[in-house]
């Protein structure tokens, strides 16, 4: 089945984007990024304000206590709380104002093992990216509840899905009828979760078998995105829109749609750091 529906920005999604002036900053969510050790915290930080850009009213980066004077020299707006253990990560959560989490990008792969059964514990709208969705290929997907949304990249996902990824390969060899989009929705049966595959042309899928597809071509092509980061500024946005109460599905979507939009904004000599300053851009010329 190929009947995957094109990815446009509904009325519905432009409106749950919109803020109200009656609002406050819990309104929107808290996202909590976690963050990896010393000389590795970048990615967090960059997660941290695309969930920020996005409209999460709070954001905070879960650090490691040696690396909290470096995330501090970087940021302002984005809070910091120290956590070390899977321990001090559950005490955190007793915060029920919590809203989102996002575990991966530059976490480091011994780490993600011993976090990511405590993440899962939570059971919060989570994104699972990088080290983390390494991670999760051996672990498996019991603990995966249908709040995550897996962002892998084409290589993660066959570590994660090594048969299904083999149909894919097979089809382009053959001929036969197995796609991408097939094989994102089997894999997101499998995870009971959503599954956002990364690429020139992003599949995002959930259990129930809705699948979507978003392609950075032709008109909107956005070769730039090849750069260090870009995929966690997205993992970040799409935890910021879970924190401000997105279906999985539909931050994936809106996640997808704007990380494109704000790398057409930028435009050539792209860096990952440009894409949350820009999202300011996509949301003016939506009306936003």
């Amino acid at each position: 089945m190929n009947d995957a529906q094109l990815l446009t920005l509904t009325p519905e999604i432009k409106d749950q984007l919109r803020k109200s002036s009656q609002d406050h900053k819990f309104t929107h969510g808290h996202a909590l990024i976690l963050c990896g050790p010393t000389g590795h915290t970048g990615a967090a930080r960059l997660a941290a304000r695309g969930a920020l850009r996005v409209g999460a009213g709070l954001v905070s980066v879960a650090t490691p206590h040696e690396a909290l004077a470096e995330n501090a020299a970087h940021l302002t707006a984005i809070m910091l709380t120290e956590v070390d253990t899977p321990e001090a990560l559950t005490a955190t959560l007793m915060d029920a104002r919590i809203t989102a989490l996002c575990v991966g990008p530059a976490f480091g792969i011994a780490r993600a093992g011993a976090f990511l059964p405590a993440v899962l514990a939570a059971n919060r709208p989570t994104v699972i990216d990088a080290d983390a969705l390494t991670t999760l290929a051996s672990l498996g997907f019991d603990a995966v509840h249908p709040a995550c949304v897996l962002t892998p990249h084409a290589g993660e996902f066959k570590r994660l899905f090594p048969d299904i990824a083999a149909n894919i390969d097979a089809a382009a060899i053959t001929g036969a009828p197995h796609s991408k989009i097939d094989a994102t929705r089997a894999a997101a049966k499998r995870a009971g979760c959503t599954v956002l595959l990364k690429g020139a042309e992003t599949v995002i899928a959930s259990a129930d078998g809705r699948a979507v597809t978003h392609g950075a071509v032709g008109g909107r092509a956005a070769p730039w995105l090849a750069t260090a980061g870009a995929g966690d500024v997205l993992a970040g946005m799409i935890a910021g829109l879970l924190a401000r109460g997105f279906t999985p599905q539909d931050a994936a979507q809106t996640g997808a749609y704007l990380h494109v939009e704000a790398a057409r904004v930028v435009g050539a000599g792209l860096i990952a750091e440009d894409l949350p300053d820009a999202v300011p851009h996509v949301f003016r010329a939506l009306g936003l």
